[in-house]
């Protein structure tokens, strides 16, 4: 049999997820000069770019810019976009392995980490992700209820996303409608009764995860005030001699922000926005009706782990917080994929560089992954793009050694006509920019720059389909 990525045998290429890792890795493959490929990618809704779409902040519009460059991509010979395609439903590992020499799993991390404290599944205590996906329309999220009602909310967490819901929640209306923000999550904030959003990260400044524009951001905000406690953000003796051992002045100027703030008077905006350090939620407080009322928290102090790192230890000193809603922001993990192994633990498909092990480690021929399912929910978007290239480098190995199964059925024709069968209603990349231009126009029709198209069945029926 010829080996695969000829003109007369391309290589077949299964690519099952359609954000930043699912595109780069397409790109990775497509653009490889000694290699034929035909690549489909699959995504289980019917409009693609995943994080970015759905992830991503509507204030942080250059940030999805980026879906320019997938653009770029799908428009390259070989790429085919199967949309509103469900991997598990429509087509099964073993339908994959009949019809591609490889396939390749970009899934993300599609649920939150626990804290796992008391209190933690009362009403009002919710998942950033949920928040997130709700004012960015995701269809699975669109319906959900969030009691704007209360005036005191707290985000546990102090990375990018818990940033982001802290931010929204504080946006006045006037900022929110020069966004893509879904219609109804906007009309929600803007009835808004809350007044106060706390964030509390575990760790010290000095190990905040967010950036420079970010917590810059934070003070720019038309109708909130940024508090940060001027205790909070003086450096420990060892939080000060890891800065200076790292010498980057990026991590300087952040900690000279933060204790910027915490000396800045307050300018009496309608809404206050603090930034809380060494504090951690021990259990969440209800009311007799199941509510959430307030938390407990412990303060904590930082020492150097068995690693080096410095690491958040309790003391015995705790306090209580008086709030009323709580977004939890603590990390993500994956969800298993039918067929393919998952480490339970770390949230993740076994992998080594990019190749799908089972739990032992041996190597599964034709099988790979990249990104957040690959590595763990780590970096930015641009973070996925090295990472899907180890990944290719690895396939495009494995062709050149000839460790690749043959699939039965390669003709691209066959993978079509068997997803016909089972999902009629398939959205192909040439529909996705029609739903593209659709709501295009519905923002340029609200001096927006787009209105999303919410659910499924509103999508499918602007394709007529």
């Amino acid at each position: 049999m010829p080996q695969p990525g000829t003109a007369s045998h391309p290589l077949r290429v299964a690519v099952i997820g359609s954000g930043p890792a699912a595109f780069y890795a397409a790109e990775h493959l497509l653009g490889h000069d000694d290699l034929v490929v035909q690549l489909d990618m699959f995504e289980r809704l019917p409009t693609p770019f995943g994080l970015v779409r759905f992830g991503v902040a509507p204030d942080h519009a250059k940030i999805k810019n980026v879906t320019r460059v997938y653009e770029k991509i799908a428009r390259r010979p070989g790429f085919r976009f199967f949309g509103n395609v469900e991997f598990g439903t429509h087509l099964t590992l073993e339908d994959l392995r009949r019809h591609y020499h490889q396939v390749c799993f970009a899934t993300g991390a599609q649920t939150d980490r626990r804290m796992n404290v008391p209190g933690e599944d009362l009403e009002r205590s919710h998942t950033a992700t949920e928040f997130v996906a709700w004012y960015n329309g995701h269809p699975d999220y669109r319906d959900r209820v969030f009691d704007l009602s209360v005036e005191r909310v707290a985000v546990v967490g102090i990375g990018n996303v818990a940033v982001d819901v802290a931010r929204i929640l504080c946006r006045t209306p006037d900022e929110l409608r020069q966004t893509d923000i879904a219609d109804y999550a906007l009309d929600a904030l803007a009835e808004s009764r809350v007044r106060e959003v706390v964030i509390l990260g575990r760790r010290g400044p000095a190990q905040a995860a967010f950036t420079n524009a970010e917590v810059k951001e934070l003070g720019e905000m038309a109708g909130a005030d940024f508090m940060v406690r001027p205790e909070e953000v003086t450096l420990d003796p060892l939080s000060r001699a890891a800065v200076a051992e790292l010498g980057e002045p990026a991590l300087e100027k952040k900690v000279e922000l933060l204790q910027g703030f915490a000396a800045a008077a307050p300018r009496d905006k309608a809404k206050t926005l603090t930034l809380r350090f060494l504090v951690s939620p021990v259990a969440l407080v209800g009311d007799g009706a199941g509510k959430v009322v307030g938390m407990t928290l412990v303060q904590n102090e930082l020492h150097r782990s068995d690693d080096g790192s410095l690491r958040p230890r309790a003391t015995d000193r705790t306090e209580e917080l008086a709030v009323e809603l709580v977004f939890r922001s603590v990390g993500y993990r994956g969800v298993p994929l039918p067929g393919v192994p998952f480490h339970e633990q770390w949230g993740v498909v076994p992998n080594q560089g990019g190749r799908v092990t089972t739990l032992d480690g041996e190597p599964l021929p034709g099988l790979y992954a990249s990104g957040w399912i690959k590595r763990g929910p780590s970096g930015v978007i641009g973070t996925n793009k090295p990472c899907a290239a180890e990944t290719v480098e690895a396939m495009v190995r494995d062709v050149a050694g000839g460790a690749v199964p043959l699939p039965a059925q390669p003709d691209p024709a066959a993978a079509e006509a068997l997803l016909r069968e089972r999902q009629p209603r398939t959205v192909s990349f040439e529909e996705w920019r029609l739903l593209d231009a659709v709501e295009l126009e519905r923002g340029k029709a609200q001096g927006r720059p787009r209105v999303k198209l919410t659910s499924v069945d509103e999508m499918l029926a602007a394709l007529g389909k």
